[in-house]
């Protein structure tokens, strides 16, 4: 503010007093006191509009100086000081000043922007805390040349029914899933969060067309607790002990080679972890845990819960596993060795003791190929996904006290070699088996507990495929898969092709 303004802004508080003790004058009897009075007044106020607007030209004087201070201390800005203005030019500074004052000004609107968008998009959930939802949308488009146990998600092969034809062809999205990541507050320097998964592979309802309708259904849900080096799950989830699964958008309602070489069973189960770090790109994991004692019957009721022989131990089943990582860029390595050991009480007081012993590895060849795949042995394992599901064989009559129930031994496992040429191609190529010992199942009159109304006497199946991920949320897949399964009465085989269109959200 400079004195031009001061005085006329001066001049025009007092013109407009005038003009108020003029008329005031006119109106009053006592108009002469009054007048001193005011002047008095006026004179009081013009002093302190004097001394205002001297505090307003030492404040711009000291902003002029800060403005000269930064603008030398910007590169490239003048070192000449800044004049009153309209008296001399901005500095070069100033212009830089302001296109970094206009970029910011851009930077913040943006940010605003993608904030309220963030804002009207978000799940909320009541507990206030974040919350994020995915999944999948998945068309699966599938051919079968031979009888199979699921026309959509094939297991095995199965003897020809008489009357109809051994092909099929038709369509489904019941393999879509649904998930939900839920992020928690700390507690005792642990991060919490959940997560729970949904499909529509639970079965179809009684209506015409009813394939096309599949009925929701549970899959995993886990609650964690995360400190830096050790970890708390409690849930349902896949065995830890044998962790991983074959590539496949096939199948995804149940993982890839189910019942014929891979252990995916998901399980109610509480575990631990801790990790020991061996350097900054490898380490050693140890796990340890009790799960649900499952034997694979079917539930005895379609609406009351009724526990099965491995529930009615009153017992958990326990296992742990041992591991080994080492990472190096994108690629990671990891070897395992896992445990299990479980005990089923069977009619007539009798009891098995479930066990298992298996291996895992995830081993980068080159950064193209990789090899994983799991092994596994055991012992009444039906409730894992091997032996075909079936954990004991009775021999003799089942209403005989007498007769015997025998846990089924079996052993399996799957292997499979992935090629990436490119990052948004790959090719996988996999092969697996579960092999319940025969020599049981043809000792045995009845079997106890079975997945199948006709037991397996192994179970073998391949497949290849290449997956297509054009863009981030976008896969296409196409794979062809054989099945060859041997029953006391014969073997038999079946092939399936399936075309697969996903989109991630």
């Amino acid at each position: 503010m400079n004195r031009q303004l001061a005085k006329k802004i001066a001049l025009g508080v007092a013109l407009g007093i005038v003009i108020t003790l003029a008329a005031q004058a006119q109106q009053s009897p006592s108009a002469p006191t009054d007048l001193v009075n005011i002047v008095s007044r006026l004179e009081q106020q013009v002093g302190q509009l004097q001394a205002t607007v001297s505090a307003l030209r030492a404040e711009s004087a000291k902003y002029r100086a800060e403005v000269a201070e930064l603008s030398r201390r910007l590169p490239g800005a003048s070192r000449e000081p800044v004049g009153e203005p309209g008296n001399s030019p901005p500095p070069p500074g100033a212009a830089n000043s302001a296109d970094r004052l206009s970029m910011l000004e851009d930077q913040y609107s943006l940010l605003t922007g993608k904030v309220n968008e963030q804002y009207q998009t978000k799940v909320e959930s009541a507990s206030r805390y974040r919350i994020r939802m995915s999944g999948i949308v998945l068309l699966n488009m599938f051919s079968n040349q031979g009888a199979v146990d699921s026309v959509d998600i094939p297991g095995r092969a199965l003897p020809r029914e008489h009357g109809y034809g051994d092909a099929s062809f038709g369509g489904s999205i019941r393999q879509s899933q649904l998930a939900f990541d839920v992020f928690g507050p700390l507690w005792h320097g642990a991060r919490t969060s959940a997560n729970l998964q949904l499909d529509f592979a639970g079965g179809f309802p009684a209506t015409p067309d009813g394939n096309t309708l599949g009925i929701a259904r549970l899959r995993t849900g886990t609650v964690r607790l995360d400190w830096a080096r050790t970890s708390i799950v409690a849930g349902q989830d896949a065995p830890f002990i044998t962790p991983l699964s074959p590539t496949s958008l096939a199948s995804i309602a149940q993982p890839a080679l189910s019942y014929a070489g891979n252990l995916w069973t998901w399980t109610p189960q509480i575990r631990a972890e801790h990790r020991f770090v061996l350097s900054e790109d490898s380490s050693i994991s140890l796990q340890g845990g009790i799960l649900d004692s499952l034997t694979g019957q079917q539930p005895r009721d379609s609406y009351y819960r009724l526990p099965d022989a491995g529930e009615m131990s009153r017992q958990p089943a326990y296992a742990a596993r041992l591991s080994w990582s080492k990472s190096r860029g994108d690629n990671t390595a990891a070897i395992g060795v896992g445990g299990y050991l479980g005990r089923q009480y069977w009619p007539y007081d009798h009891t098995v003791r479930a066990w298992a012993v298996t291996a895992d590895w995830l081993v980068p060849i080159t950064n193209r190929f990789e090899v994983s795949g799991e092994f596994y042995r055991g012992r009444a394992i039906g409730g894992l996904g091997g032996g075909g599901g079936q954990s004991v064989v009775v021999l003799g009559p089942a209403a005989n006290p007498a007769s015997r129930y025998v846990g089924l031994d079996a052993l399996g496992g799957w292997a499979q070699l992935k090629f990436k040429p490119t990052p948004v191609w790959e090719f996988n190529t996999v092969f697996g088996q579960d092999n319940p010992y025969a020599s049981q199942l043809r000792a045995g009159n009845v079997v106890a507990s079975s997945f199948y109304p006709v037991p397996s006497l192994r179970n073998r199946s391949w497949f290849t495929n290449f997956i297509y991920r054009p863009r981030s949320n976008l896969l296409l897949s196409l794979e062809y898969r054989r099945f060859h399964t041997f029953e006391s009465a014969g073997d038999h085989t079946a092939g399936h092709v399936n075309a697969s269109v996903g989109v991630l959200f």
